[in-house]
């Protein structure tokens, strides 16, 4: 179920401050290959690893985030999957990865910011914008139409996702957080 609170549940700590919304704050950043700025993986306050992108001036913002996470997951050890169910895992991750942003992308101005960080037993996806609407859902389901599937596909898909706002600063994170696979 959709949520918006000051802090996502499970014990991954407070919830950045500053505008950009990517956990950690103030992490640098590196040129990515495709020329978006990227933040060198490493571990973060939860012990899992992090990777940023920045799409600052960049078009075509959906394959480069799911160029950037399948990167993410090959680094990691997501792929290239041993089984079914990992390869499934992974599958999942890069389409809710491509839902955020295209969400993003549909209804708030594009994205800014990509982050994905990867402990043991969850991966979480933040992507960061500067709209104002709360994304949800749309109910009816009706999966016979086209379009409007985005929220509902990552409801299903998740553990749990929500939308966290920092006062003062316009738009909002996005977070969605998918089980690692067994």
């Amino acid at each position: 179920m959709s949520t918006t609170r000051p802090y996502p549940p499970g014990d991954r700590g407070p919830e950045p401050s500053g505008a950009s919304g990517a956990p950690g704050g103030g992490a640098p950043t590196a040129s990515a290959p495709d020329g978006g700025a990227a933040a060198p993986s490493g571990p973060s306050a939860g012990g899992g690893q992090v990777r940023r992108l920045s799409f600052d001036d960049q078009s075509g913002v959906v394959p480069l985030a799911r160029d950037f996470t399948r990167q993410a997951l090959y680094a990691w050890g997501w792929l290239p999957a041993a089984t079914a169910d990992q390869r499934a895992a992974a599958e999942d991750v890069l389409l809710v990865v491509s839902e955020l942003v295209t969400n993003a992308c549909l209804h708030a101005e594009g994205p800014d910011h990509l982050a994905i960080t990867c402990d043991n037993k969850v991966i979480r996806i933040e992507v960061t914008d500067r709209g104002t609407g709360q994304p949800a859902p749309r109910t009816p389901h009706r999966a016979g139409r086209p379009g409007g599937h985005g929220m509902f596909i990552v409801q299903r898909l998740c553990l749990d996702w929500g939308v966290v706002r920092t006062p003062g600063v316009a738009g909002k994170t996005v977070w969605a957080d998918l089980g690692a696979p067994a």
